[in-house]
C-alpha cells in the first residue's frame, strides 16, 4: 500500500504527497573504491541531559560513535570534529577531542577504516587574539592533543587567523610553521565564507585567484607534508582550476555540495592522476551514505554511467541542504538521520535544529523519497508526520 501524507507546499497550503515506493540502493559488499571517500559526520545530542543546550553541550556518545561505524560499513572514511559535527556552532574544543578520541579508539576494530580529524585554533577567545603568534599557538595545541592520539589532521581555516592577519604572508607563515612539525601528511581545508562568514577573505585576499595562489604556494612549498586539500567554495570551476595546478601525487578532495558527482568522476586532465579527478571530503555524504557508497563502488568497476545514476538524482537534495545560509545545513543532515532511523529523536547540539523551516523539511523529504535516499520509508513517513504535527498540522 502507497503511503501518503500531507506536506505544505511552497506556494502555500497543504497538499497530499504519496511515496515513490522505489527500493533504496544498496551497496556491493567488498568492492574497493579507487577514491578516497571521506564522509564529515555529525553528532547525537543527548535530548535527555540536563543542560542549557545554547551554551552547554551533551552528547550522546554511544549514538554517535554507533553512526561512525555505519559510514565504515559502507567504506566512507570519517573526517572527525569538522564543521558537519557542528564544530564552531555548538561543539566545543574539549568535546571535540573527545570525539576525536572515541572516533579513533572505535576505528581500531574496523579494519581498514579511515579517520582524519579537525585540528583548528576554535578554542582561542577570538577578541583576545591579537597576533599571528597566538594563532600558531593556538594551531600547536590541538595539533599535539590529537597527533598523541595517534590521529591524522585536516587542518581546518581558522578565525582566529582571517581576523589577525594583515597579509598573504602571515598565512604562509602560519602554515610553515604547521606544516612543517606535522607527523604525517594532512589535510588542508578551505572553507568558503558561504559557510562561515567569518572566513571571509581567507589566505589574505577577497579575490579567489589570488587567494588560490598563496594557498598552492604553501602547498608546493611543504608537498610532502599535503595528502590534499580540501576546497568547499561551491565553484566547480574553482575547483578544477586549482585541481590541475597542485604538485604531483596531492589530491583534490572536494566540499562541492553541489557538483560533487562531477567532480569527483573527473574529466581526466592530463597526465597527473589527480589533477584529472577528485577525491571527496563530504559533508552530504553523511546524509546519503548508501548511495555514495554504491555509485563510489560501480566508478571503481568502470561503471561511469551507473555511477551518476545513483549519484545524479542525490544532488538536487544536497543542493537544497545547503541552501543559503549554508552554514544552516547541519540540520538537514541530522534531520536525514533521524528519517532513516539513524537516532531516536530530531534534537541538535546547540539548539540546531531550529534554524530551518518546516517548508524546508517538507521539501527535503519529497527530495529525499525522489532520490531513493529513505532507507525506512513507513518510519520516515511516520517521523515526518510527528514533525508536521508538532508544527499543527495533521491529516
Amino acid at each position: 500500500m502507497a503511503l501518503t501524507l500531507t506536506l505544505p507546499v511552497a506556494a502555500g497550503g497543504l497538499l497530499p504527497y504519496t511515496l515513490q515506493g522505489s527500493t533504496p540502493v544498496k551497496p556491493t559488499a567488498g568492492v574497493a573504491f579507487n577514491r578516497i571517500a571521506y564522509s564529515a559526520a555529525h553528532v547525537v545530542a543527548d535530548p535527555l541531559a540536563v543542560v542549557d543546550p545554547w551554551i552547554n553541550c551533551a552528547v550522546d556518545w554511544d549514538a554517535t560513535i554507533a553512526y561512525r561505524r555505519h559510514l565504515w560499513s559502507l567504506g566512507l572514511g570519517v573526517a572527525e570534529a569538522m564543521d558537519t559535527a557542528q564544530r564552531g556552532m555548538g561543539l566545543d574544543w574539549p568535546t571535540s577531542l573527545e570525539l576525536i578520541r572515541r572516533s579513533l579508539e572505535a576505528a581500531k576494530d574496523v579494519p581498514g577504516a579511515l579517520v582524519a580529524s579537525g585540528c583548528g585554533t576554535d578554542h582561542l577567545v577570538l577578541e583576545n587574539v591579537k597576533t599571528v603568534d597566538a594563532v600558531i599557538a593556538g594551531y600547536e595545541e590541538q595539533m599535539a592533543a590529537i597527533e598523541k592520539l595517534g590521529g591524522k589532521l585536516i587542518v581546518m581555516a581558522s578565525r582566529a587567523l582571517a581576523r589577525v592577519a594583515k597579509s598573504p604572508a602571515d598565512y604562509e607563515r602560519v602554515y610553515d610553521r604547521i606544516l612543517s612539525q606535522a607527523k604525517q601528511p594532512v589535510v588542508l581545508h578551505w572553507l568558503g565564507e558561504m559557510f562561515d562568514p567569518a572566513l571571509a577573505g581567507y589566505w589574505g585576499s577577497s579575490d579567489v585567484e589570488q587567494a588560490m595562489d598563496t594557498a598552492l604556494g604553501i602547498i608546493a612549498a611543504h608537498p610532502d607534508k599535503v595528502d590534499g586539500i580540501k576546497i568547499s567554495l561551491l565553484d566547480k570551476d574553482k575547483e578544477i582550476a586549482m585541481r590541475r595546478r597542485l604538485p604531483a601525487g596531492v589530491r583534490m578532495y572536494t566540499g562541492d555540495d553541489f557538483n560533487y558527482a562531477e567532480l569527483i568522476a573527473g574529466d581526466g586532465f592530463g597526465g597527473e592522476r589527480f589533477h584529472g579527478q577528485s577525491d571527496a571530503l563530504l559533508g552530504i555524504f553523511d546524509a546519503i551514505a548508501p548511495a555514495a557508497s554504491a555509485a563510489l563502488g560501480e566508478l571503481a568497476q568502470g561503471n561511469v554511467e551507473k555511477f551518476h545514476a545513483i549519484l545524479g538524482p542525490t544532488v538536487p537534495l544536497s543542493r537544497h541542504i545547503f541552501a543559503a545560509p549554508t552554514r544552516f545545513y547541519k540540520t538537514g543532515v541530522v534531520f536525514m538521520a533521524w528519517l532513516n532511523g539513524h537516532q531516536s529523536h530530531f534534537t541538535m547540539v546547540g539548539g540546531q535544529q531550529s534554524t530551518r523551516s518546516l517548508q524546508h523539511f517538507a521539501e527535503l523529504f519529497r527530495l529525499a523519497d525522489a532520490a531513493n535516499l529513505l532507507e525506512k520509508p513507513e518510519l520516515a513517513t511516520q517521523r515526518m508526520k510527528t514533525l508536521l504535527a508538532l508544527h499543527g498540522v495533521e491529516d
